[in-house]
């Protein structure tokens, strides 16, 4: 088990070039294709991840290449496999979702094969994997982004025992929170927290004149937006609200149990941000009689404004979330984070430094009236020291250059059913962030 990751900090340059590498590697990442890879998303937790690890690779001097859809931006060499992404995480299953799945699948194997990458860096389809129809020669390393009970693995292993030989990619654990959900389905070999790129944070270390609170995440009863208002109301701090409603019965129908405690519902996604953000968008608002107040879905630009002049994010989560972006991105703003202890919560937040870890709403509301004693820099600093896309690309770079310089995994027969005749998963998300 590995310690927490607050246990021994490590400071990165912000730059390195190939010359401060021990090796300089070709990584080829398979994307997810649910959002195109981007640095402006609303809702796209494993693209931002793939994004900001494709970064740092190619910041430190490796070569990073992408398969993805056509519509991505990366900083590395985009590899496009298909035109464009599905544009959604939910989704029913369709003849044409999984031929376009199988169209970037066959399209990524392909630019594996071409004798020049070392490493195959994935993030979804595991049953591919296991059954050899995504059978690269190189190894392949797989990052978990899912709960264990969530991951479809063991499913997978009551309907194809058949498959015993199956090939078994270098599995990474985003938390030890989920490392340890992971301890009977599959050989997780380490954790690897995700990370942000300071350099985009704009940090203020005074919260603005008129503080509010900050809520931001996908409207879902899981994530307590209706918790966050009661603490809210409880302390009198006004509350912003922001996430994006998936079109499922369940989080439309929790959206509307929120809506009579809604003092103002406003999209601030149609304004543009500019220089003048906050004077000609965020003043407004914040100066309005409204105590709790719901923007709808936000980018990446536009949620590092509300970030930088926050008092405190709430993190009041139900469910046990393998590792929460938001807590890392709010920080890297130099905002405190106030989380109940379930997940990954505890291995990111240090409580009493880079905030409060609490275990009730009488806790989180004493929390609030205690956000002062947390100093911003202390907050940035934590996340520069262990959540920075060089951080991140730094101990990723540490697997691959163990993997490349072992002798890469030789096809071997299959043992009964053929991979062809495997049934693959529908094509459906789950809860990710």
């Amino acid at each position: 088990m590995s310690k927490a990751v607050w246990d021994v900090p490590v400071r990165l340059e912000r730059t390195q070039s190939a010359e401060g590498i021990a090796r300089r590697l070709t990584v080829l990442h398979v994307a997810t294709i649910n959002k195109p890879v981007s640095s402006q998303l609303g809702y796209g937790p494993i693209e931002t991840v793939i994004y900001n690890l494709d970064k740092g690779l190619h910041t430190r001097g490796h070569r990073s290449i992408v398969a993805c859809s056509a519509d991505s931006t990366v900083a590395g060499e985009r590899y496009a496999t298909v035109s464009k992404s599905l544009g959604d995480y939910l989704r029913e299953w369709t003849p044409e979702a999984q031929a376009h799945v199988d169209l970037h699948l066959s399209r990524a194997l392909a630019r594996a094969q071409k004798g020049d990458v070392d490493v195959i860096h994935m993030h979804e389809w595991f049953e591919r994997v296991y059954c050899r129809s995504f059978n690269p020669p190189v190894p392949i390393v797989m990052t978990l982004h899912v709960p264990g009970p969530n991951s479809g693995i063991a499913e997978f292993d009551e309907t194809h025992p058949a498959v015993v030989q199956r090939r078994q990619p270098h599995f990474v654990a985003i938390s030890d929170y989920q490392l340890r959900q992971y301890a009977d389905l599959a050989p997780v070999a380490e954790t690897i927290p995700h990370g942000v790129d300071l350099d985009e944070y704009i940090f203020r270390d005074e919260p603005e004149t008129a503080p509010y609170l900050l809520s931001i995440g996908r409207i879902t009863r899981v994530k307590g937006q209706d918790i966050a208002i009661q603490v809210a109301r409880r302390s009198g701090a006004k509350l912003i609200l922001a996430g994006c409603v998936q079109d499922n019965a369940e989080d439309r129908a929790f959206f509307s149990s929120l809506r009579s405690s809604l003092d103002l519902v406003i999209d601030v996604g149609r304004h543009p941000v500019g220089d003048d953000y906050f004077d000609r968008v965020m003043k407004p608002i914040l100066s309005s009689d409204a105590q709790v107040i719901y923007i709808g879905e936000v980018d990446t630009a536009t949620k590092k404004h509300w970030f930088r002049h926050a008092q405190a994010m709430l993190f009041p989560i139900r469910w046990g979330e393998p590792f929460g972006m938001v807590l890392i991105e709010s920080m890297a703003s130099g905002t405190p984070v106030v989380g109940f202890r379930k997940g990954s919560v505890p291995e990111i937040v240090r409580d009493g430094k880079t905030g409060f870890v609490v275990e009730s709403v009488e806790s989180m509301v004493e929390a609030i009236a205690s956000i002062e004693r947390i100093d911003r820099r202390d907050c940035q600093r934590h996340v520069e020291d262990h959540f920075s896309i060089h951080r991140m690309a730094e101990r990723y770079e540490a697997v691959y250059e163990r993997l490349a310089g072992a002798q890469p995994e030789q096809p071997r027969p299959e043992s009964g059913r053929k991979a062809s005749g495997v049934a693959m998963r529908p094509y459906r998300r789950v809860e990710v962030a």
